[in-house]
């Protein structure tokens, strides 16, 4: 018999697992609060619960704790930690502390069918979709989980092509039965499936983020295929007219090259489609590999998109690269 994995279940689904035995709700939740809150990874190690449900859910379930393969650490203390799923799908996971703000970066697939051609996981290629419980994982599993306050899906893989396992390991996350992160604090990026945009700001309260890399369709489609079946365009429109809840943010990440799309040509088109709108803009650093021609644009013309950017009267921040020097930074994560 296939057991069950707990690291992964709602509270509806802990609370059928063990109802047959005549156990209850609040059995459940002394389960999900040593799986989700306290990482506990050995069944009898969970307190307060009977014996006997300790013995009976040994015999059909596992804590579905899974601890990371290795791990690598970067100068400015992010850690890159490398998991394995059982049936042998490999993805990466990044730890970025900073002050008081302590995140996590998830995968949510192992490897990319999108093929977006600066980012370096896509020629990795595409191995497979992720649990809700394995996307947790990464979370629950790593030796800081007590510190994390901020989750951003913007690991390895395209949430949008997950999108059930990312809405479930959503909910876990921010239930105060699961992880109890504030769904303000935890993020979504998208390179633009429009079908699952739409049914995750309909059905999450998480930020969400659209990958840009240029204003204009024709250049997107040379680097984003997406462009071609989900024009950018359409849905930006989608994300000015959703009603957005007090603090839940929508936003563009734009990875700036030199000379590809740092232009005044460009910067034009971004003030032009976000005209009117509360989407941010965070402009973020290119990172090539070895293999890549292209460089990312200097610090002082990120710094003048930002400030035109914002006299336009559209927000903008600019992301500061982490972990790049273990490659792990944004578009480098990559099995190697």
């Amino acid at each position: 018999m296939v057991k069950k994995s707990l690291c992964g279940l709602d509270a509806d689904e802990m609370c059928d697992l063990i109802r047959a035995s005549g156990f209850t709700a609040a059995h459940a939740l002394l389960i999900s609060n040593s799986i989700y809150k306290k990482s506990i990874s050995d069944i009898s190690d969970i307190a307060k619960i009977p014996y006997r449900l300790k013995e009976e859910l040994s015999n059909i379930a596992v804590s579905g704790i899974n601890l990371p393969l290795s791990s690598e650490v970067s100068a400015d203390k992010s850690v890159k930690y490398l998991f394995r799923t059982e049936t042998g799908k490999e993805f990466e996971t990044v730890y970025i502390p900073d002050n008081k703000r302590n995140t996590v970066c998830v995968s949510t697939q192992s490897g990319c069918r999108m093929g977006c051609s600066f980012c370096v996981t896509a020629r990795y290629g595409f191995r497979g979709n992720l649990s809700a419980g394995e996307i947790v994982n990464q979370i629950v599993a790593i030796p800081e989980a007590d510190k994390v306050t901020h989750i951003v899906f913007m690991g390895m893989g395209e949430p949008m092509d997950n999108l059930e396992n990312v809405l479930k390991a959503c909910r876990i996350i921010t239930a105060e039965w699961g992880l109890a992160i504030s769904s303000r604090n935890v993020t979504v990026s998208t390179v633009g499936i429009m079908p699952g945009i739409k049914q995750f700001l309909e059905r999450s309260a998480c930020n969400l983020t659209l990958s840009l890399y240029s204003p204009y369709s024709e250049e997107r489609k040379k680097s984003i295929p997406a462009e071609n079946q989900y024009p950018v365009q359409e849905i930006i429109n989608m994300m000015k007219n959703f009603p957005v809840k007090k603090k839940r943010r929508l936003s563009l990440a734009y990875v700036m090259i030199k000379d590809l799309n740092d232009t005044d040509y460009h910067l034009e088109g971004l003030k032009s489609i976000l005209k009117g709108s509360q989407i941010r803009v965070n402009l973020l650093p290119f990172h090539p590999d070895w293999k890549d021609q292209n460089f990312s644009s200097s610090k002082e013309r990120m710094q003048f998109f930002k400030h035109n950017l914002i006299v336009s009267g559209i927000s903008s921040s600019i992301r500061k690269s982490r972990g790049a020097d273990i490659s792990a930074a944004c578009g480098l994560l990559a099995i190697r």
